[in-house]
């Protein structure tokens, strides 16, 4: 069973190469479904090893959510900026007829005017900045004489026009306790991620929770969607699962990478590879049963009830679910790889794994830099450190006379001298 295990092992390393360290690996594997891959989780997706495309990739997400955010801005909802709010029974009414009444009425146009649900449970929302008590109850009284909003028990009635006020100062509390919360949010993060992961991990962890951050916003902005309070809270919910989900791929890096100058079978990069190969599934799953009660959610708020607040939570969170999933695989890990290949310590091993598998093809790459004693003395030492003895006797090389590790041993024969008679002699 030892020796079948061993051959899988030398045989997956083909598949398991980047892009660029993939010189040696020509035995093909035999083929499964990408389903099959993908749940196995064997290394069969390259990702850090196509990290430019990458890089590319979520360059151009997050430039233009910057432009977004710079181009389009915010709209802050009325709990930030302070203002009024009149609603009441859409009925009969329309979006034009109701903009008209309030301008003839309190002399300026109101900021917005909205449909809000759906069926017989539809309201026209208007927003507008603050008004007085004359000019709300002026508002109201018109609105009930052009529209006839009808009540509860389905006659006119006056009570059916609600509305609500904020005023700037307490808009402005609202906005600094929000930031308030989104820094010391940030700021504890921070420091959880900087004490349990070594330096590279930690910085990479961070930028995957900017990037997040910076393009759920970028999208908030481009498609114009009110910031209330529900939206603070749906960034800080998010932020959270993005550092969830990359704390989940970070510890199969640690895992697999542990030890790894002790072992010349496969490259810090190749390590970290399959470790997002083996967090796929994982990370599939999680996202999955995160996005469907918030799917569920927001056609509950948009298309029966007309919440708002209810509309904004799901909004960032189902934006915030998706590019933290995307974040953690496609932007953290190879982050991270291109990080630590700019260590001395990561370059020599490299180098190791290439001289070693140049050594088994029984042919040099080109451009290789060509075998010293001081080298193989130095890959003896490291392939019998007491840290990973596991692997130092997978990697060493076979004695003379000694079978390869994983083949079938050979028993030794002896020239037959006849058939036996039977005979004792």
């Amino acid at each position: 069973m030892a020796a079948k295990s061993s051959t899988d092992d030398e045989a997956g390393t083909a598949t398991e190469l980047t892009a660029s360290t993939a010189t040696t690996g020509d035995a093909e594997l035999p083929h499964h479904s990408f389903l099959n891959r993908l749940y196995t989780g064997t290394g069969a997706f390259e990702v850090v090893g196509r990290r430019r495309l990458w890089y590319v990739v979520s360059g151009a997400i997050f430039a233009l959510s910057i432009a977004a955010i710079l181009i389009r801005g915010f709209s802050f909802g009325i709990d930030f900026e302070g203002g009024t709010t009149v609603s009441f029974p859409r009925g009969d009414a329309e979006v034009a007829q109701v903009t008209e009444v309030f301008t003839d009425t309190v002399g300026f146009g109101p900021e917005a005017v909205v449909e809000v649900g759906s069926g017989g449970s539809k309201t026209i929302q208007i927003r507008s900045q603050t008004l007085d008590t004359d000019q709300t109850a002026a508002l109201k009284s018109a609105l009930f004489d052009a529209f006839h909003p009808k009540g509860e028990d389905g006659q006119p009635s006056a009570s059916a026009i609600s509305d609500s006020a904020v005023s700037e100062t307490w808009g402005g509390q609202i906005t600094k306790k929000a930031m308030l919360a989104i820094v010391v949010f940030l700021v504890l993060v921070s420091i959880y991620i900087a004490a349990r992961y070594e330096r590279y991990m930690a910085i990479s962890a961070l930028a995957s929770m900017v990037f997040d951050l910076v393009v759920t916003a970028g999208v908030y902005a481009a498609i114009g969607f009110e910031v209330t309070p529900a939206t603070v809270i749906g960034w800080l919910t998010i932020l959270g699962f993005s550092i969830y989900d990359t704390v989940i791929v970070f510890d199969k890096v640690e895992e697999n990478t542990h030890g790894f100058q002790h072992t010349t079978r496969r490259t810090y990069a190749e390590q970290a590879n399959l470790a997002v190969n083996q967090t796929f599934m994982r990370s599939i799953n999680t996202s999955v049963i995160a996005v469907l009660p918030v799917i569920a959610l927001m056609v509950v708020a948009v298309w029966l009830l007309g919440v708002g607040m209810l509309k904004d939570l799901a909004l960032v969170q189902l934006v915030g679910i998706i590019v933290g999933t995307y974040s953690s695989i496609y932007f953290a890990t190879p982050l991270l790889v291109s990080m630590r290949e700019r260590t001395e310590l990561v370059r020599n091993h490299t180098r190791k794994v290439l001289k070693r598998r140049e050594r088994v093809a029984g042919a040099p790459a080109a451009g290789a830099e060509p075998d010293t004693a001081a080298d193989d003395a130095e890959e003896t030492v490291s392939a019998t450190a007491p840290a990973a003895p596991a692997a130092a006797a997978a990697d060493t090389e076979p004695a003379a006379g000694k079978p390869a590790p994983g083949a079938r041993p050979v028993r030794p024969t002896r020239p037959r001298q006849g058939r036996p008679s039977g005979k004792r002699r």
